[in-house]
This record gives C-alpha cells, sequence and structure tokens, in this order.
C-alpha cells in the first residue's frame, strides 16, 4: 500500500500483524494543505461563473449595437448611392459598424476566454476532491497487515511503500521443470508438503499452468543460443491452489514448498 498524495501521517490506526477489514480506515495524511487548495479553487471557479454573466450581459449589449449600427450604415448607404445623404454621414455609420462589430468580437472573444477558464477550474476542483480524499487510506480488501514501515508522525511521499495486506487466501506457486508438466493439467490433485509443517500434506488441486517459463517472465532475459550453447532446463510456474481448510495453520508467503501432483 502507497499513498497518492504526501504530507505528514495524521492518524494511523494499524498496528503490526493486525487483521482488517476491507473498508477499514487505515491510515489519514493531514489533509489541511489540500482542503485549502479545494477552497481556492472553488473561490476561483465562483469568480470565474460572475466574471460569465458579466461577460454574458457584455455580448448582449455589443450584439445590440452591433446590429444598430449595421441597420444605421445600410440606411446611409442606400439614402448615399440616391445622393440623399453626406458622404460624411455614410462615412461615419461605416466608422460606427466597425468599431461595433470588433466590440463584438471581443466581446465574444472574453466570454469564451471565461468559458474555457470555467471548464478548467471545474476539472481542478474535481482533482483537488479527489487529492482530498486520497488524503485517508482505507482497506481494499480483508487481511492482515504486513511490513509496515510507516509511524505516526512520518512525511510520505507519492508513491512510498509504507505496508502490504496479505490476504487470508494463500496458494502456492511451484516452479517445475519443463520436463515434467507434459501431462500436468488444471483439476490434477496435489499434495502439499510445508516444511513448517513437516507431518502433514496439504491436500490442494492444480489451478492453472503459466504460459512462459520464469525465465522467458523475467526482467533480464537469457539467450542462450549464441557461441557455446549450453541446455538449461526450464522452469515453469504452476499455480496450486488449496482444497482444504488451512485456515487454522499459520500459512505465510514465502515458506517452502513442496508440492506433488498425481498426473495419472
Amino acid at each position: 500500500m502507497a499513498p497518492r498524495v504526501s504530507g505528514p501521517v495524521l492518524k494511523l490506526n494499524i498496528e503490526d500483524n493486525q487483521d482488517v477489514k476491507k473498508g477499514d480506515l487505515l491510515l489519514e495524511i493531514d489533509p489541511n494543505d489540500y482542503s485549502a487548495k479545494l477552497k481556492e479553487t472553488k473561490a476561483k471557479l465562483d469568480e470565474a461563473k460572475a466574471s460569465l454573466v458579466s461577460a454574458e450581459n457584455q455580448v448582449t449589449k455589443t450584439l445590440s449595437d452591433f446590429d444598430f449600427a449595421k441597420n444605421d450604415f445600410e440606411r446611409y448607404s442606400k439614402m448615399h448611392e440616391k445622393g440623399i445623404s453626406s458622404k460624411q454621414d455614410y462615412e461615419s455609420s461605416l466608422n460606427k459598424l466597425t468599431v461595433a462589430e470588433s466590440n463584438r468580437n471581443s466581446a465574444k472573444a472574453k466570454y469564451d476566454e471565461i468559458q474555457a477558464s470555467i471548464k478548467r477550474l471545474e476539472a481542478e476542483v474535481e482533482q483537488d476532491e479527489l487529492n482530498l480524499s486520497y488524503t485517508k487510506i482505507y482497506a481494499p480488501s480483508d487481511g492482515k497487515i504486513t511490513n509496515r514501515s510507516v509511524e505516526q508522525g512520518n512525511y510520505v511521499q507519492v508513491a512510498q511503500p509504507m505496508f502490504a495486506i496479505v490476504p487470508e487466501k494463500m496458494w502456492v506457486v511451484a516452479n517445475f521443470k519443463e520436463t515434467q508438466i507434459a501431462n500436468m493439467k488444471p483439476g490434477q490433485p496435489v499434495k502439499i508438503k510445508i516444511d513448517t509443517y513437516g507431518g502433514k500434506k496439504f491436500l490442494g488441486k492444480v489451478d492453472s499452468i503459466q504460459r512462459s517459463t520464469g525465465a522467458k517472465a523475467s526482467l533480464f532475459l537469457p539467450e542462450n543460443a549464441v557461441g557455446s550453447y549450453v541446455k538449461i532446463v526450464q522452469r515453469v510456474p504452476v499455480k496450486i491452489v488449496f482444497s482444504e481448510d488451512i485456515s487454522k495453520y499459520n500459512i505465510v508467503p514465502g515458506m517452502s514448498v513442496v508440492p506433488e501432483v498425481k498426473v495419472k
């Protein structure tokens, strides 16, 4: 488990090896900075929405002025063609139309700019709300707290590992040799010997066989087909699940296991 936001740990509700249930509040990061950021963004959004009303009124006014100037220009233009109005009146009406058109375009551009700003601020509010919610970390599933490295008061960074939750359901990943899996199939019974409980064989079954060798799935792929080639027997991970109740046994990840699959 790792945080999605950084900050000091305000509350820590878990102890080492504690059982937790899905939905339990495990840890809380100080939310003050994120709460303040959300309030600031919401204030900017309210201010932008108020400006949008004013800009909308300005657009309406400039449209009205433009329509009036356009009608005025058309009237003087016809009168000028007939020689009824002077050239000065005609040019004055043309100038007023040009100014009105410029004002209309400017008001429309301002309105569009504020609309874009509102959309951006709405997205910021949504992100700020998410960041604020990330200050509380809940258990994603039932399990037991393991490898806890965080304490109350620690300053944690984004993606910093703090602890792990190991689920109750356990299974075995057995790395069989490639020469052992020819007749192996899902559903076949398995006897599982765990070193911790040497005198007992647990019952299980093959769940699935990985579609690649362990080496092929590693970060550094081996390239044996060069120069002095030496054949290396590959290992294939096989997932084995328990078919009996193991809740009363202390079986944990990393234990040494010897599985025996009955293939015929």
